[in-house]
């Protein structure tokens, strides 16, 4: 691959992993403004398949406005995101989506768009360093 062809696909993945940190800071905001709050316990901690079982990933029940039972895992995973059975956690969801629950924890809200962002940045730096190569 020539170094132009590479700071244009560096610049579009950065662009890309751009614009998905925006998009998952707007819903962030959206369910911290307008979100329904509901109270979730851990019931459960699963092994993650993708860490070779190392990692532990909560499984968290609540409520729904409803009266539906709810049983979610976090989609932000890693190190240092696991959480103790039994503790209460403040749960946001969309207004009639309770399948889009999170948990109210910065490091669960916005350690997705956070990781992103920083992947975005590494590209857009992979892209200028080709670029200043030529």
């Amino acid at each position: 691959m020539s170094n132009s062809a590479g700071v244009v696909a560096c610049g579009a993945v950065a662009l890309l992993l751009f614009g998905f940190a925006v998009r998952e800071a707007l819903v962030v905001r959206r369910l911290q403004r307008a979100g329904v709050r509901a109270q979730g316990v851990v019931v459960d901690n699963t092994r993650d398949d993708w860490s070779d079982g190392h990692n532990l990933v909560p499984v968290i029940a609540f409520v729904d406005q409803q009266g539906h039972r709810v049983r979610f895992s976090p989609h932000v995973r890693g190190t240092g995101m696991n959480l103790e059975m039994g503790l209460e956690v403040q749960v946001l969801y969309e207004d009639g989506k309770p399948h889009t629950a999170r948990v109210n924890m910065r490091k669960y809200m916005m350690g997705s768009a956070l990781w992103t962002l920083l992947g975005g940045a590494a590209f857009a730096g992979a892209g200028v360093l080709l670029a200043l190569k030529n």
